[in-house]
């Protein structure tokens, strides 16, 4: 596992900066309710984001190949379930560790594990590819600020999935108000923006947010 914040905001004027663009909603609310983005929980007069990159999926290659050899799918499927699980425990975890010591605005927590499962902490872990941030092309940004792949041994393929699978990625937000959220459909105009935003043509950018896309 390894967690690092980013460079210091560009306002700081150092070389080493990096942009990361987030999506805002932009479904029709009742009035007084905002659309959302992760970049509301980031103090643009100066604050924190953490990320992580962990895996549990190293070593079980040899064993998946020998379950497969011999036609046994259920330990297969049991072996990558359990992977996943512990993947996700990992993750968990590091964000408690998060919470009461690295950034330590939560120390001396102590919740049960019914507490945990219905996340009543301060602070969110989301990933790329999940509701609130579905661009999966933000993985290889994070994994570069965060040294990810010599780290942990991840990797990226092409379409920005990550081997070994059983691994979990994402961002560190510590604001008393964050929370999950769904960006859901994305329009033209937010398109057009972000495709500016990221540096790159609009026929990448659709490629990116298709799922997303009205």
């Amino acid at each position: 596992a390894h967690t690092a914040p980013p460079p210091t905001p560009p306002a700081s004027g150092r070389g080493d900066a990096v942009r990361m663009p987030f999506l805002r909603q932009q479904i029709a609310k009742r009035e007084g309710r905002a659309n959302m983005c992760l970049a509301d929980f980031i103090d643009p007069a100066g604050d924190w984001i953490g990320g992580f990159a962990v895996t549990a999926g190293h070593g079980i290659e040899a064993h998946l190949k020998r379950f497969k050899a011999d036609n046994d799918d259920y330990s297969d499927i049991l072996l990558k379930a359990l992977a996943d699980r512990l993947a996700e425990a990992f993750a968990e975890r590091m964000h408690q560790h998060v919470r009461t010591t690295l950034w330590g605005y939560a120390e001396g927590e102590q919740l049960t594990n019914e507490a945990l499962i219905r996340e009543h902490y301060r602070g969110i872990r989301p990933a790329p590819g999940y509701p609130a941030c579905p661009d999966h092309s933000e993985k290889p940004m994070l994994f570069k600020l965060l040294g990810a792949t010599p780290a942990t041994g991840i990797t990226l393929t092409d379409s920005f999935a990550m081997l070994p699978t059983a691994a979990v990625s994402g961002f560190y937000f510590g604001h008393p108000q964050a929370d999950y959220f769904g960006v859901a459909r994305v329009g033209p105009d937010q398109l057009e923006d972000y495709a500016e935003r990221r540096g790159v043509d609009l026929a990448t950018a659709t490629r990116w947010l298709r799922p997303n896309l009205d």
